[in-house]
């Protein structure tokens, strides 16, 4: 068989199950590590149970898939996930959503990896939204679970600190609620509320416009041009406030 009929033949198999995006709202794009209760409690040298040297491991990776060919306007990353919000303008690889999953999985891992030293791997799906207001919902959902995250991050290690193992200290805090986990923290002197926001709340990150001044020697004169710089935000507001922030840094439907 002659390799153009085994292209043609391939190629419709390979597209038969096609998924394509519609383009119909706000596009965002969920990385979570694969496997990172595993690397983070064992295979890794960190502080427990936040470790800085790994939140700024997730800024690279963060900052890398904001300028790896994709248009994102807003990143939000907590833990070891991130989510990518799109220009409402970017319709990379025709839409083909296979083509999304697999370059973004692949340049987050590729990002993480070489930053870390150790082979992490991202999974990543795709969801769209029909307007702003659920997708500040969706971003508010994401925050909420960071909250939740280092709550039972720092009640773990507590626990481990007791000596209890693994096993019997996930045993104990799954019986727990939100009210039942602050009251164990605060019998060990520790304030939720007191610990630093990018733990509890996560972290942005956008694209900013600023002015350079420069100095054009063919004219002898200033020369200033508009250029654009990542913005790393990790004093978010919570709750309500952080849906007016989303609003007024991503979600004005500003085509840039």
């Amino acid at each position: 068989m002659k390799f153009e009929e085994l292209e043609a033949r391939f190629r419709a198999l390979e597209a038969r199950n096609e998924e394509k995006l519609k383009f119909v709202g706000w596009t965002i794009a969920r990385l979570d590590g694969r496997g990172f209760t595993r690397l983070t409690k064992r295979s890794l040298e960190l502080e427990k149970p936040f470790d800085i040297r790994f939140h700024e491991v997730m800024k690279s990776t963060v900052a890398h898939l904001c300028d790896c060919g994709f248009a994102v306007r807003l990143a939000y990353s907590q833990s070891d996930e991130i989510s990518l919000l799109f220009e409402r303008s970017e319709r990379g690889f025709d839409g083909k959503a296979r083509k999304w999953l697999s370059v973004l999985a692949g340049e987050a891992s590729a990002s993480f990896s070489l930053h870390m030293g150790r082979i992490g791997a991202f999974d990543c799906r795709l969801i769209e939204l029909p307007d702003s207001e659920t997708t500040a919902d969706y971003f508010r959902w994401r925050q909420s679970d960071a909250y939740r995250n280092a709550l039972s991050a720092h009640c773990y290690w507590i626990l481990r600190a007791q000596n209890l193992s693994p096993n019997a200290a996930t045993t104990r805090l799954n019986g727990l609620s939100i009210a039942q986990k602050r009251i164990l923290l605060n019998e060990q002197g520790i304030d939720i509320e007191s610990l630093p926001l990018w733990q509890r709340r996560g972290f942005t990150t956008n694209w900013q416009k600023f002015e350079k001044v420069g100095f054009n020697p063919k004219t002898q004169s200033e020369a200033r041009t508009v250029r654009k710089r990542l913005h790393f935000d990790t004093q978010l507001p919570d709750g309500d406030a952080f849906g007016v922030y989303l609003q007024t840094i991503a979600l004005n439907n500003q085509i840039t």
